[in-house]
């Protein structure tokens, strides 16, 4: 996965197999989306014997640009009793996954098409250190962005100047920036400004 791993453990012990294998499920999420901004996974094991269920809980919570949050829960009722850890953790993956492509199908079926996206736009504006910027389209537009939509880890590639292709989508401050592809690798030294503070509203 792109960003860090949280992963807790509560009335169980830890162990790197397991920290193995939610990162390995974790990495799956990718494919279904490139630009989740969290990933928290809670392990906890009930105390009590339990009489019908399995002893263990997994909740798994997920962050999406621009505000989007999915949760996936596995109740110790959810599993029989006999299924282990490993197993419950592949089922709630699983469920968040379905609910993350069902996500990614909304984005995109609300994503807006303009020219400029298919022609290509540039970097105006970009903050290193904040992780964000803003497109300049062909018709004078400023478009925000944020690191986590800059496809194939690409974000630290950016210059002002820098030609690239993007979608589009409403956040809550404007319009924002998805999936932004980078054309070219030419563009012009960062300049001064790129220390301005963002406009209100799209802190991150």
């Amino acid at each position: 996965m792109q960003v860090p791993i949280e992963i807790t453990f509560t009335s169980t012990k830890a162990s790197d197999a397991v920290k193995a294998l939610v990162e390995q499920e974790a990495a799956k999420l990718d494919r279904v989306c490139d630009h989740i901004s969290s990933c928290r996974v809670a392990i906890e094991k009930k105390a009590r014997p339990q009489r019908r269920g399995n002893p263990y809980r997994v909740r798994i919570e997920l962050h999406v640009p621009p505000r989007h949050t999915i949760v996936a829960v596995r109740e110790p009722t959810d599993s029989p009793m006999h299924d282990s850890l490993p197993v419950v953790i592949k089922g709630t993956f699983h469920s968040a996954k379905v609910q993350l492509r069902k996500l990614v199908e909304k984005q995109q079926g609300q994503v807006k098409v303009h020219p400029e996206q298919a022609t290509g736009a540039v970097v105006a504006r970009i903050f290193p250190e904040e992780g964000y910027g803003f497109i300049k389209t062909p018709e004078g537009r400023d478009i925000y962005f944020h690191r986590n939509a800059v496809l194939h880890h690409d974000f630290d590639r950016l210059r002002v100047g820098t030609l690239v292709r993007f979608e589009e989508e409403d956040g809550e401050q404007g319009p924002q920036a998805t999936s932004v592809q980078v054309l070219d690798k030419a563009g012009a030294r960062i300049t001064d400004d790129s220390h301005v503070p963002p406009p209100y509203g799209w802190e991150q």
